[in-house]
């Protein structure tokens, strides 16, 4: 289970992106912006921007504000230069927070980043404090009802690294680089996926046994969630099935 992330299943069993679809479309809009400024406005030879355009897609953001979010990112239409900066912090309960962001202004978001830390019991960290916890990888989540075995055979020669599975849902982990590959296979073969994308694992997770403890990371983790400029917020909780049900309930 090396490359297991408890955070990226639980974020998908409790909608943990965006509520708002209009909050949504524009991070989206905003990492293929980025993505095609860093790498070139082709998706074939720019990965991370293969894969923005396809998670844009796959939240029904239309075509043409895809490819001119690709063009403001090339220079051919004027736009915003965001700059790409990541928090390290401490939630209650000692979890670690991973903070991805976008802005254009660092200064004001450094200062609304701290404060939401504040508010929610936590507390920020400097650079490198909690950042080594964590790798990147691929991560594509699938029905529990998938067969193991149509999973392994279609994905096996693209890349995967790990499969494993609590019943309700598979989550297969990769490279990030093969996380273009798999998902074609996948798609190749028929297999059906909830979601697909590139996201950070941590190498040791914090368990959380009570829903109250549970409750309080994830109000930090959700403010963070509704700030404009956060991208992406990776946590190393661990929240059993009893206490998420709870949580449901």
């Amino acid at each position: 289970m090396s490359g297991h992330s408890k955070w990226a299943t639980i974020k998908h069993k409790k909608g943990a992106a965006d509520k708002a679809r209009g909050k949504l479309f524009a991070k989206l809009i905003r990492q293929v912006e980025v993505a095609a400024r860093q790498g070139g406005g082709d998706p074939d030879s720019n990965p991370t921007l293969r894969t923005m355009y396809q998670k844009a897609r796959d939240n029904s953001v239309p075509l043409d504000t895809i490819e001119r979010a690709v063009k403001r990112g090339t220079g051919e239409l004027e736009g915003v230069n965001y700059e790409s900066v990541t928090y390290e912090g401490y939630a209650p309960h000692g979890v670690a927070l991973l903070i991805e962001v976008l802005t254009d202004n660092r200064n004001r978001t450094g200062s609304e980043i701290r404060n939401i830390f504040k508010k929610g019991g936590g507390s920020i960290a400097e650079p490198g404090a909690v950042a080594w916890q964590f790798e990147r990888k691929g991560i594509v989540i699938l029905p529990g009802d998938a067969a193991e075995d149509d999973i392994m055979l279609a994905a096996l020669d693209a890349g995967i690294e790990d499969l494993v599975g609590d019943g309700e849902t598979w989550q297969l982990t990769c490279a990030p680089t093969d996380l273009p590959a798999v998902r074609d296979a996948l798609e190749e073969a028929g297999v059906a996926f909830a979601s697909a994308d590139v996201t950070m694992v941590a190498s040791q997770t914090v368990p959380l046994d009570t829903p109250d403890a549970a409750k309080a990371v994830l109000r930090l983790v959700e403010a963070l969630e509704e700030h404009d400029d956060v991208q992406d917020v990776y946590a190393n909780l661990d929240v059993s099935d009893d206490v998420m049900a709870a949580l449901d309930a």
